[in-house]
Order: C-alpha cells, then sequence, then structure tokens
C-alpha cells in the first residue's frame, strides 16, 4: 500500500510541475505542454499535483473541455484506485 501512495505523490509532483512549466511557457509564448500530456499524467494517478497546479498556478482554470476532461480522468483514476485497494485488501 506504501507503494500506491509514493507512486500518486510522486506522480502529483511531476504533473505539477508539468502545469508550472506550461503556465511559464504560456507567459512567455513558448513551446507548451500539449494538454493530452496534462492529461494523461492526471489519468495515470497525477490528479492531486495537478489540481493544485491549477490552484497555485492559476492555469486552465477557464477552458471548459479541458476542465470536463480533468474531472473524469480523476473519476477514472478514483474509481480504479478505489476498486483496486478494495479488492486486494480481500484478498
Amino acid at each position: 500500500m506504501i507503494y500506491v501512495f509514493s507512486f500518486y505523490g510522486f506522480l502529483s509532483l511531476v504533473t505539477f510541475c508539468f502545469y508550472g512549466v506550461d503556465k511559464s511557457a504560456a507567459k512567455r509564448g513558448k513551446q507548451r505542454v500539449p494538454e493530452s500530456t496534462l492529461h494523461w499524467l492526471s489519468l495515470f494517478g497525477g490528479w492531486l499535483g495537478a489540481m493544485l497546479g491549477q490552484k497555485v498556478f492559476r492555469h486552465k482554470t477557464k477552458k471548459r473541455r479541458f476542465l470536463v476532461v480533468f474531472w473524469l480522468t480523476f473519476l477514472i483514476n478514483i474509481s480504479v484506485t478505489g476498486y483496486g485497494l478494495y479488492y486486494f485488501s480481500l484478498s
């Protein structure tokens, strides 16, 4: 179980950094991080870092389509993780 939390923590940190890099690139007019990359990171466990990145950097908070996909990745991730933890705790 500690591995699951470590994985989430690491991927959240990586995702948070990606949001910071993307916000910085947006301000400077440089090449941006693709939205699909941000969504994949969220889906695979970086959703907490994505939430924090959105709040701290005030980034990707107004694009409705992006937010809908983000919240879907959040729900899918929580559902799969919850099921996995429940299933493996019964074994």
